[in-house]
């Protein structure tokens, strides 16, 4: 089992996490590094916005279409 945990752990150690200790390597080295090994962080943040704001947008649809049922009786455990 020990040996099973130890594989995860050379996975993400040694292959999977490469890349982001190669960022981390170029922040340290100026000004361009900065914004590189950031930019991953970014792409996130604008993927996720992006994302809430399509949700929001989809909630408001449902909204204004009176689909959503409001109600508290809605579920049978909140009675």
């Amino acid at each position: 089992m020990k040996a099973f945990f130890e594989a995860i752990q050379s996975l993400f150690v040694d292959f999977l996490f490469k890349p982001l200790d190669w960022l981390r390597s170029l922040e340290i080295d100026g000004y361009w590094g900065w914004w590189l090994a950031n930019a991953v962080s970014w792409t996130m943040i604008i993927v996720c916005i992006k994302y809430m704001v399509y949700w929001c947008k989809e909630l408001q649809k449902h909204q204004d279409n009176n689909e959503e049922n409001q109600d508290t009786t809605a579920h049978s455990f909140l009675k």
